[in-house]
């Protein structure tokens, strides 16, 4: 991808197109497109409303003819597709893909020829594939594939045969010059295509742990498995698993094993802290006189940057703040945007435990308790959602359901909430408690203006067989979805999007 407008975009088959990766996250392209609104001025966002994780996310760049595809569930980049020539330079090598055009009968748009790229760019192939045009189209379609790249092209249907040399076919005037080229993981567009949204990337979410400092970048985080008793584990890419015990891995820990933190964010403001006034009790205790911890009611839980009118600070540049525990206050938070998480750390005497998580002991002198990790929020990243690209999408996973069935970042909360109430049934000190966490909370998500704003949300993607028949998306389909309801378990506060999306969890 080019940095500035002129520049031309090298060509990396079954890799990259310029800084655009396949296997990038969702997060690291679309806050990379951002930092060069100069060259990328429109950024347009498909994916499936009553789906957002199960199906893949299109992110179109309408002015530079560009078409991204990403699955749903990791959100990594799978495809990238070239459908306008003449909107983006493109380099293959030493070769320029597109000469610029000096004809003006020339069709916009249009790529290079099939002598060009056959005798110039990438040499000798196999056969392509053809694909008949439909009732009443006159012109079917050609993909020349190799591995990692291809090309498509329109076919005159009535001089296609399977006998004729497709050199000698595709080189006459039956043929058009290429309409669309895309980049892909895979031997040939066939075997790319089969696996497209499965198969596992070969390259890393962020370009970071590609380039000359990569030793010194935190591995990036697969996946968080949360287990019970505040244990959590952090399954990593290349390094071994890293475990975060609440209430006992200290802000030394984490900056050790996961990096400085993007941001810290300073939890000093107690004013939407009224719902809470009566469980002020020690930690580990409860309010009903049983066994579970009081859920939380602080809409930081879930989102520390939940309202910037009652925030004090917010940490950019951490890199010399973080080793200094006597600098930070009582609580505060490590924001991890690149990890997709951020977590609490607080002293530890405060806060509400898992049900089994340690308690630690007073160390300092004096009486001054030590920080700790007291809780971690999982991210969500869903399309549409309030806090959109503020992090990446973080996957995460409960082994909570019978016979071991995990529950996992993608599941409905509608089909997670019945495991869980039956997994903490008789655990409630009362029916009452038992309804106070699991009481949804509705959380207005409405006011303000979204991290994701500058992104233009066109609701379900055209692709999507069971969205044929819906209305233009354009300018019917909302640009958020809304509220959302927060729902608790023992140690779980679970924020739910209107369409049964969990869009964040927070384990505390």
């Amino acid at each position: 991808m080019a940095t500035s407008r002129d520049s031309p975009a090298p060509v990396l088959p079954g890799r990259a197109l310029g800084f655009l990766t396949l296997g990038a996250s969702l997060h690291h392209v679309v806050t990379r497109l951002k930092s060069l609104p100069e060259i990328y001025k429109a950024l347009e966002l498909v994916y499936d409303i009553a789906k957002p994780l199960q199906e893949p996310v299109i992110l179109q760049l309408p002015e530079n003819g560009l078409r991204l595809r990403f699955d749903g569930p990791d959100q990594r980049l799978r495809l990238i597709e070239v459908l306008d020539f003449s909107k983006i330079p493109l380099v293959y090598k030493t070769h320029e893909v597109v000469k610029p055009s000096k004809s003006p009968s020339d069709p916009p748009g249009f790529g290079p020829g099939f002598r060009h790229i056959y005798n110039r760019l990438f040499g000798p192939t196999y056969p392509g594939e053809y694909t008949p045009p439909v009732a009443g189209e006159t012109h079917g379609t050609y993909v020349l594939s190799y591995p990692g790249v291809a090309f498509s092209f329109s076919l005159l249907h009535s001089a296609w045969t399977e006998k004729q040399d497709f050199v000698s076919l595709m080189s006459s005037s039956a043929a058009s010059a290429a309409l669309s080229m895309a980049i892909f993981q895979g031997s040939s567009w066939s075997d790319g295509q089969s696996n497209l949204f499965t198969r596992q990337p070969q390259y890393p979410r962020s370009s970071a742990l590609m380039g000359k400092n990569k030793e010194s970048v935190a591995d990036e985080v697969e996946l968080v498995k949360v287990h019970e008793g505040g244990h959590i584990e952090l399954i990593r890419r290349s390094s071994n698993p890293f475990w975060i015990i609440l209430g006992e891995t200290t802000p030394q820990d984490l900056i050790t094993e996961l990096g400085p933190p993007d941001a810290i964010y300073r939890k000093s403001d107690s004013r939407i802290l009224i719902h809470g006034e009566g469980e002020k009790n020690v930690a580990g205790t409860t309010n009903g006189g049983g066994n579970l911890p009081t859920p939380p009611t602080d809409p930081s839980d879930i989102d520390p940057q939940f309202d910037s009118a009652l925030t004090d600070e917010s940490e950019e540049d951490s890199g010399a703040a973080t080793n200094n525990e006597s600098a930070l206050p009582s609580d505060c938070f490590y924001n991890y945007f690149s990890h997709g998480f951020d977590i609490l750390v607080a002293p530890s005497t405060s806060g509400r435990r898992s049900p089994g998580s340690p308690t630690r002991e007073l160390y300092a002198t004096g009486g001054t308790p030590e920080l700790v990790t007291s809780k971690i929020i999982l991210h969500g990243n869903v399309p549409g959602s309030y806090p959109f690209n503020r992090h990446r999408r973080c996957r995460w996973m409960l082994p909570f359901g019978s016979n071991k069935e995990a529950i996992t970042s993608e599941t409905p909360y509608g089909e997670i909430s019945p495991i869980l109430k039956e997994r903490w049934r008789g655990s409630y000190a009362s029916p009452a408690e038992e309804a106070s966490f699991q009481r949804g909370m509705v959380l207005n998500r409405g006011w303000g203006e979204t991290p994701g704003s500058s992104i233009e949300f066109l609701g379900s993607w055209e692709d999507n067989p069971s969205n044929k028949n819906k209305t233009d998306h354009n300018s019917e389909i909302p640009s958020s979805l809304g509220n959302t309801e927060l729902y608790g378990f023992p140690g779980l506060l679970f924020e739910v999007l209107k369409n049964g999306s969990v869009n964040c969890l927070t384990v505390y």
